[in-house]
């Protein structure tokens, strides 16, 4: 535990006793609209805590109140790759420096005794550039963007934001995993720009390879319903790629999902092969998503919804060079 008495406030990992104001902190901030649905259910909280699919780290008031919060989980195919996210401060706690204090416990502290996570990523919102600075202080490297990806409802209850959000995708490493991958030809450049940064090593390769006559593809979907946001995993691509992609497309669409992601593994030979198949159906780069399948990932994006390149506020200087990559793929998507 870490305590701050100057501050009036306290830092843990979750207790149960917690869930309830975790709760009620989400409604203060975000009303009813926050995506990830769990984090209204109190019960729901204790149980992924204590099954670790989910771990909290909460800030509370002198009164034993939860004025703040953050948390690692797992959203992705590979369980040792955790997600550093759903983080909020009470509105009257936010110059006190408590979301600095949390992500210290949880980075100093927290992640160290916990050997399993591998990998770690966080998607800050462009709205703003705060978030964007904690990423680059605790060692995420940008990646990835994701554009249009939060609904404009979550930051209506704040009012800070017009429109829909798009996140800006880093990853930091915690166990290396040096492995190949193969880069889809089109992309090579800006693959290849975005590796000689990570704080991992990687053997890459060129994807060349045909779509093996023997294998069926393997995909699955996720569909955020509030958010209007659909996932499909790429976890094999076989000779049916195009057929069982286009039917949870599909299947996407008529669950009104306006933002359409894709992610593909980058250790299949003929990932290419499918790449090529997604530029033809309107999708457009996103980055790469290391260890996305504990082997690394692609995102392809497609959007039926305008996006608004220019209400995207980025700090660093690679993460608006990636963006004008993203834009000018959106544009040829687009033709």
């Amino acid at each position: 535990m870490k305590r701050l008495q100057e501050n009036n406030f306290e830092i843990t990992a979750f207790r149960p006793e917690d869930a309830e104001g975790i709760v009620r902190l989400f409604l203060s901030v975000y009303g009813t609209h926050y995506p990830i649905h769990y984090f209204y259910k109190p019960q729901a909280i204790i149980r992924a805590n204590k099954e670790g699919s989910t771990y909290s780290v909460v800030a509370r008031s002198a009164s034993g109140d939860v004025i703040g919060v953050t948390h690692l989980y797992k959203s992705s195919p590979y369980a040792a790759l955790y997600e550093w996210g759903a983080g909020l401060v009470l509105q009257e706690y936010r110059n006190a420096g408590v979301n600095n204090e949390l992500a210290i416990f949880l980075h100093r502290e927290f992640i160290p005794g916990k050997p399993h996570i591998e990998e770690l990523f966080g998607e800050a919102v462009c709205n703003h550039t705060h978030l964007q600075k904690a990423l680059l202080l605790y060692g995420y490297v940008e990646t990835a963007i994701e554009v249009a990806l939060m609904p404009a409802a979550a930051y209506d209850k704040e009012k800070s934001a017009a429109g829909r959000v798009a996140t800006l995708a880093g990853f930091r490493c915690c166990q290396p995993k040096p492995h190949r991958i193969y880069l889809p030809a089109p992309y090579e450049r800006e693959f290849r720009a975005i590796y000689a940064r990570l704080d991992d090593r990687r053997d890459i390769a060129v994807s060349n390879a045909d779509v093996p006559g023997d294998l069926m593809s393997k995909v699955e979907l996720s569909v955020f319903d509030s958010a209007q946001v659909a996932r499909i995993a790429v976890l094999e691509v076989g000779t049916d790629f195009v057929e069982r992609f286009s039917g949870l497309e599909k299947e996407a669409i008529s669950r009104n999902a306006v933002v359409l992601q894709a992610s593909l593994d980058l250790t299949r030979p003929c990932v290419g092969e499918a790449v090529e198949a997604l530029r033809r159906m309107g999708y457009f780069f996103g980055g790469a998503l290391p260890r996305r399948f504990d082997g690394d990932g692609i995102l392809m994006q497609k959007l039926l919804c305008p996006p608004d390149f220019e209400s995207i506020r980025l700090l660093a200087d690679f993460s608006k060079q990636l963006l004008e990559v993203i834009r000018r793929d959106w544009q040829r998507a687009g033709a």
